[in-house]
């Protein structure tokens, strides 16, 4: 699942590449309810690309009015600049124009969604599971949706100081539990829950509320370095999540825990454990962490 990263390397990309550019033509196999406005997104211009969370806010325009279109990428969706072939019949999946490099491996096939632009360039979703969560409307109508309102600070927001922090993740549950809600702090996911925890050497099974200020202070400081790093090298690319290009993320070769399971800690050669905690897969050395 796309995590904070993983949705920051899109917005970067998508900024560079469509930010300024007018929707000239919408395709898409995905069914009206999922998107009952999907015709309203041609003649629109994209003024800015924009993150909240793990959603990705596109800002249109239109004449004098603005609208939201929003995404959130769920499990296996992701965004690609490309050239592909429509088929009349929807039945059929776009065909990249490419025959060789990253926009014809598998993953990259699964487009249920492409805006396209005047000069033949695409800007497609692709997404196997078609999990991806649409919005769009007027900017002021969608930007005040609770659903939005719901959301926890960003995890590398300014906003977000190490004593609001505290504040926020003092609950009575298992920090890894604590980490993944995204009402406490938005944009951290499975892998860098685990990541984090490890680097700041904290059993994901402890109660929240029972760390110290310092404990605290460790996770918080290996958040933000963690996440930011991850940012850097695009991300992570376990299954589905590829940059604008196609291309793999680097962020996969640098993990310590995550998905190692039974591989030695990096620092004190101990396996590495992987148990369920709230329903989800956690991974950490028994040993650095206690």
């Amino acid at each position: 699942m796309p995590e904070l990263p993983e949705v920051q390397t899109m917005v970067n990309d998508l900024r560079r590449a469509v930010v300024g550019r007018r929707i000239s033509f919408v395709w898409s196999d995905l069914p009206k309810r999922k998107l009952p406005e999907l015709g309203r997104l041609t003649g629109t211009r994209i003024e800015a690309v924009s993150r909240r969370g793990k959603n990705i806010l596109f800002l249109l325009s239109r004449s004098r009015k603005k609208f939201l279109f929003v995404v959130h990428p769920r499990m296996t969706g992701h965004f690609l600049l490309g050239r592909w072939a429509l088929s009349k019949n929807s039945r059929l999946r776009p065909r990249p124009l490419a025959s060789s490099g990253p926009m014809v491996e598998k993953v990259n096939s699964y487009l249920h969604l492409i805006l396209a632009f005047a000069d033949g360039e695409m800007l497609g979703l692709s997404d196997a599971r078609k999990f991806s969560k649409l919005l769009f409307g007027p900017e002021k109508e969608v930007g005040a949706l609770e659903y939005f309102g719901k959301l926890g600070p960003d995890a590398l927001s300014p906003s977000l100081t190490l004593p609001e922090f505290r504040r926020r993740i003092y609950k009575n549950k298992p920090v890894k539990t604590v980490l993944l809600d995204q009402a406490i702090v938005s944009g951290i996911g499975n892998i860098y829950s685990d990541e984090i925890l490890y680097a700041a050497g904290i059993d994901p099974r402890r109660q929240a509320a029972q760390l110290s200020k310092e404990e605290a202070g460790r996770i918080y400081k290996a958040m933000r370095s963690i996440l930011r790093e991850a940012v850097k090298v695009h991300g992570t690319s376990f299954s589905d999540f590829r940059d604008l290009r196609g291309r793999k993320g680097g962020y996969g070769e640098r993990r310590l825990v995550y998905g190692l399971s039974a591989t030695p800690c990096r620092r004190c050669r101990t396996p590495i454990v992987s148990i369920k905690i709230g329903g989800r897969t956690s991974s950490f050395c028994p040993v650095c962490q206690k």
